[in-house]
């Protein structure tokens, strides 16, 4: 596969693997990437996974046809990029090894030898020319390990991004980026923000058409929604407006509260509102979607003294990697003495600009009518403060929706003043009763233009 005149995809597809870095459900497997730069010299972005070896020297030889390459670029120390190191310098002698001073200390941990006479040791803005094709070396540190480098090859503008803006699912998988992308994010690099965003800063200052990862498909277009997500991710900010309801339940009354108040938010219009049974789902799913999510609603009960198990480990998956700037409720249930109110909110103690909602409830081993208003209650300041945000479009920015009547539009940037409708309202904060102003149809006729 080319992707540029010059740039060839050798790497490979793995639907073998259950389990990535042995936590992380892949139902569609992986692709672990690289790529050939052929110029005057050639350089190999990257190695493998080590069950993959000969297919990944068959990839080399074929995109060669016959020559040998110069470099081997060692963006990444982790295993499944590095793993064929010394393979990679038994087959081919004479080439160098390029990679960070602190990427060959690695190598000596994982090979017993820093490969010392092949070591072309880069840093922050250190050069290769290969002939038309020059590359740059940007350090990436904990991104998401501390001797990482991202490569700029400033011919054809492509980005070598290592582990950023890589995700889960091998390459002959069709399927819709963002999803699989964000709990790749989340999961392995979201306790790193801060370096992304450092790292986020440098490559703004590089034009870019192609980004090549070291996981998922090379990205080559609408980059700025790629790149924008990351803004988002890596500063902690949600991503959409909704409430992810997250609950364990031993004998099922906990479970009926939350029921309830995902009932009660439908009636009342919350957008994206999601339940989670921690016990029952892929935790990794969980986590993503409280990072995606302005709304957080914890329900779970006193055990042992302190909170159910599962919870405890989705909250310490959300602290370890920097959970912060949402609203958070409590559904707590004790039959004796509650204290899982108090337990998650001491956990999240040193979590940032957490906002606790006014109406958390208390059940006292199963649900009663005292609990349903307090249920009431917490549905009503969540969608409200959803609604509110919700409902606000940046100015100049919006959708628009086709009357697929008439074709009349409506803009949710301009929104329609003369009917009392501001600018920046969007579509589906119109009232119910909206009718097209030239054909009188109801908004069920209406269709994203």
């Amino acid at each position: 596969m080319k992707i540029t005149n010059d740039i060839i995809y050798i790497g490979v597809n793995d639907h073998e693997i259950d389990l990535f870095e042995g936590q992380y459900i892949v139902p569609n497997g992986m692709a672990y990437n690289s790529y050939a730069i052929i110029d005057e010299k050639i350089a190999i972005m990257d190695t493998v996974d080590a069950r993959f070896t000969e297919q990944w020297l068959d990839n080399i030889s074929k995109a060669l046809d016959g020559k040998a390459p110069d470099y081997l670029v060692v963006q990444h120390m982790e295993p499944d990029h590095s793993a064929n190191i010394r393979n990679f310098v038994e087959k081919y002698p004479e080439a160098k090894i390029v990679s960070s001073a602190k990427a060959f200390n690695m190598m000596k941990n994982f090979f017993g030898t820093d490969f010392a006479e092949k070591q072309v040791v880069v840093g922050e803005g250190s050069k290769l020319n290969l002939g038309k094709h020059e590359l740059t070396f940007v350090t990436a540190p904990m991104v998401h390990w501390p001797e990482v480098i991202v490569t700029y090859d400033a011919l054809d503008k492509v980005l070598f991004s290592a582990d950023g803006f890589g995700k889960f699912g091998a390459l002959d998988i069709e399927e819709e980026w963002d999803c699989e992308a964000r709990r790749y994010y989340i999961g392995i690099v979201g306790k790193y923000g801060a370096q992304v965003q450092a790292l986020l800063k440098k490559a703004a200052g590089l034009e870019i058409e192609k980004i090549c990862p070291l996981h998922g498909p090379v990205l080559t277009e609408n980059l700025g929604h790629y790149i924008n997500l990351y803004d988002i991710w890596s500063s902690y900010r949600p991503e959409d407006e909704g409430v992810l309801i997250a609950y364990t339940s031993i004998y099922g009354n906990t479970k009926k509260a939350v029921m309830y108040l995902e009932e009660q938010l439908n009636k009342l219009g919350a957008q994206n509102v999601n339940v989670v049974d921690l016990a029952r789902c892929d935790m990794a799913e969980a986590v993503e979607d409280a990072f995606r999510y302005s709304k957080l609603v914890l329900a779970t009960t006193t055990y042992n003294g302190d909170i159910f198990p599962f919870m405890r480990e989705f909250i310490e998956h959300l602290t370890e990697r920097n959970f912060q700037n949402r609203t958070v409720a409590f559904i707590e249930n004790g039959s004796w003495a509650p204290m899982a109110a108090k337990v998650m909110k001491g956990m999240l103690e040193k979590s940032k600009n957490i906002v606790y909602a006014e109406n958390n409830v208390k059940i006292m081993s199963a649900m009663n009518d005292e609990n349903k208003a307090q249920l009431e209650a917490l549905a009503k300041e969540l969608c409200t403060e959803c609604k509110e945000k919700a409902c606000e479009v940046a100015t100049g920015e919006g959708e628009k929706y086709a009357c697929g009547i008439c074709g009349w539009t409506y803009d949710e940037a301009v929104g329609i003043p003369e009917l009392g409708v501001p600018a920046g309202t969007k579509f589906e904060c119109l009232p119910a009763d909206f009718r097209c102003p030239l054909c009188k149809v109801g908004k069920e006729h209406f269709k994203k233009a």
